[in-house]
């Protein structure tokens, strides 16, 4: 067998490379990321615009006559620009910009909210172990949160002789109530596989609120947080009306009684406003402690 032969038998014969060709680079669209964020802040804040637009040309074009009772939102412009433009004026004691006053209510929500979250869980987390502590507690939580909030004040000025705590004491006797149960409920839905886990780990009491009931039973809880945090500020309102003093319910009183109407619907726009904002912020909180699971 000559070599030419064996080359072919083995095929040994060199090929030619095989040529490289260059792609073409990948075009990156660096501003794709912004687009996508502006979509999505479109999304969320045109739908609103327009319907606010809508209601406040239907509020301008129906209340416009002369026998009108309620000024129109031109009129409240006219009337109460420097409450909205600045919030945050101070010209007297009692004469000082809506801002001060919604920060001044804010701070006794917070204490009386603060206090009902946590004496709320730890009730409910203790209530939803047992049955038959439901069963005992239940009718009588459902009993005392339907009472009004205002209802609560006289019995909190009898008992604390100052308006300051006993506006606390309302907010939080208001909001306590869908905290307890909501908990209570959360921890009565935990999986037994859930208890079984904890079983066999030997965890304390402690370990297993925290490390097993909190994350189950998340949803629940803020779930009942977000209606507490509503009521919260709902009762403060009403309790600075006959308390006093220079928080946001009593200056819509105060208004009331200079006749002062369009002050009063600034005052209500700051007030749905503020309440949004709590609403939202506690319900952040429950995703972020929940991964998501929380509403």
């Amino acid at each position: 067998m000559n070599v030419t032969a064996l080359k072919r038998k083995l095929d040994l014969t060199p090929k030619p490379a095989a040529a490289v060709v260059a792609l073409p680079p990948r075009s990156r669209d660096r501003l794709a990321p912004w687009r996508k964020r502006g979509r999505a802040v479109v999304d969320a804040v045109l739908p609103p615009l327009v319907v606010l637009v809508v209601l406040l040309t239907i509020w301008q074009i129906g209340f416009s006559g002369d026998t009108s009772g309620l000024p129109t939102p031109t009129q409240v412009w006219a009337d109460s620009a420097e409450l909205i433009l600045d919030p945050f004026f101070v010209y007297g004691t009692q004469d000082i910009g809506l801002g001060w006053r919604v920060l001044t209510s804010l701070e006794r929500v917070a204490y009386g909210f603060g206090l009902a979250a946590v004496v709320g869980v730890l009730t409910g987390a203790v209530i939803g172990q047992s049955a038959l502590m439901m069963r005992g507690f239940d009718p009588i939580f459902q009993i005392l949160r339907t009472v009004p909030p205002l209802a609560w004040l006289p019995i909190s000025l009898a008992a604390f002789m100052d308006s300051g705590p006993s506006a606390i004491f309302v907010i939080f006797i208001t909001a306590i109530w869908p905290v307890i149960i909501n908990t209570a409920a959360g921890v009565r839905a935990i999986p037994q596989d859930y208890r079984n886990v904890a079983a066999v780990l030997r965890l304390n009491q402690v370990e297993f609120f925290w490390k097993i009931m909190v994350p189950a039973a998340a949803p629940y809880i803020f779930s009942g947080l977000r209606i507490g945090v509503g009521l919260s500020w709902l009762a403060i309102v009403a309790a600075e009306m006959l308390t006093g003093g220079v928080g946001i319910g009593f200056f819509i009183w105060d208004a009331w009684n200079s006749s002062r109407l369009s002050d009063i619907i600034v005052a209500l726009a700051y007030i749905g406003g503020t309440g949004f904002i709590l609403d939202r912020l506690v319900g952040w909180i429950g995703r972020v402690v929940s991964r998501g699971t929380a509403v």
